[in-house]
């Protein structure tokens, strides 16, 4: 995430601090001279919410490393104002790996606030009362009942937060995963909806709740909805097969003219046939700017990405393309370079298979015309997923 810095490495996964965090701190030394407190208060508070985000942490790490015990890794973990996002690779294939993936954070909440009570306890304080001012409480308090407040919230069913994605889940054992995910985003859509009226009673944080729920949500279900339409497609459907490439020893001038001649921003590298690597557009300029346009390919190019093969399917592919990690996706049957897909190919194929089930759905049954059409049609769309 951008505007991001590392604090650490925990169980092997980058731990980030968002720079927003820093609007935190700021409002926590408002406080402070609002309420005419000195130093110790300011350092008081700042203590709890870095303990507080701590606990964040551990949250974002039990989803993280039961995601790991299903095979799926975590990239990073980003701490935010408003709590921590940990982005995993992808989310489970089954329903309930999900189910536990998502009840794995609250569940982390649990053992901490019990911990607390307990060391409450044995300390001789006796049990936590909820605090009438969670600001004046000792610090064991706080954490305690912030703790129950972060596995309670969490559980509220406002996919994409924990209880929502529980929720898809439990769904999703009973129906499709796309129905699935059309019921919790619309619920989650409608709570977000909910907090944000309360936030505009006096409560902004409610707000930037509402606006995350809101646009995760849609994000999400579009996800879903595009991963569905791709499910039955193969990479050739939506491959370029007509593509320029460069070789390792051809000057960086040579890129330039072909990027400036056509639409095509990123180059294989091939070499007597063979993928060698890929040339990114910032790649080539990074080397302009370094070394001036005299500079070889081989000189700023990067490792050729792992190759998709002509049939496979296509969903995976597109989740690589989108998620940052590569920009192209070289397609490679029996040694040769078949064909390069980008996201902007994939997605104009999903724009013509949409305006073809249009015109299907708006011509089904009104006379044999339209029949012979729709079959027509039907042809057209297996010419598409078959390249």
């Amino acid at each position: 995430m951008k505007w991001s810095l590392q604090l650490g490495r925990i169980a092997g996964i980058r731990i980030y601090v968002h720079a927003t965090f820093a609007l935190l701190v700021v409002w926590l030394g408002a406080r402070t001279l609002a309420e005419g407190a000195g130093p110790a208060a300011f350092a008081r508070d700042l203590t709890f919410v870095l303990l507080l985000f701590g606990c964040v942490v551990l949250h974002e790490l039990g989803h993280a490393l039961t995601a790991r015990r299903f095979g799926i890794a975590t990239r990073d973990i980003t701490l935010l104002p408003i709590g921590g996002v940990a982005r995993l690779e992808k989310m489970p294939e089954r329903a309930w790996q999900e189910l536990l993936v998502a009840l794995a954070g609250p569940a982390v909440n649990l053992v901490i606030a019990v911990v607390l009570v307990l060391a409450s306890v044995a300390a001789g304080r006796g049990m936590p009362a909820v605090p009438s001012d969670p600001w004046q409480a000792p610090l064991l308090e706080r954490l305690a009942w912030v703790n129950v407040m972060l596995l309670v919230f969490n559980l509220v069913p406002a996919f994409p937060m924990d209880g929502g994605r529980a929720l898809r889940a439990l769904l999703a054992m009973r129906v499709s995963n796309l129905r699935a995910t059309r019921v919790a985003a619309g619920l989650g859509q409608l709570i977000a909806f909910g907090f944000g009226l309360l936030g505009l009673l006096g409560n902004p944080f409610l707000i930037l709740i509402a606006l995350f729920v809101w646009i995760g949500a849609a994000a999400e279900l579009a996800m879903v909805e595009v991963k569905t339409a791709l499910a039955s497609i193969a990479v050739e459907a939506a491959m370029l097969t007509r593509f320029d490439a460069v070789a390792p020893q051809e000057p960086l001038e040579r890129a330039i003219q072909l990027t400036l001649e056509g639409s095509q921003k990123d180059f294989p590298v091939l070499e007597r046939g063979e993928l060698r690597g890929v040339l990114s557009q910032e790649r080539l300029v990074a080397g302009v700017a370094r070394g001036g346009a005299g500079l070889v390919v081989a000189d700023v190019m990067e490792p050729a990405p792992p190759a998709a093969h002509p049939r496979d399917p296509l969903a995976p592919a597109l989740e690589r393309l989108q998620d940052g990690s590569v920009r192209m996706v070289p397609v490679v049957e029996a040694g040769e370079l078949r064909g390069i897909l980008t996201a902007d190919n994939v997605f104009e194929l999903l724009r013509f298979q949409s305006a073809l089930d249009a015109w299907t759905r708006s011509n089904r049954g009104s006379s044999t015309r339209a029949t012979n059409s729709t079959n027509r049609k039907e042809d057209t769309r297996c010419r598409l997923a078959t390249g």
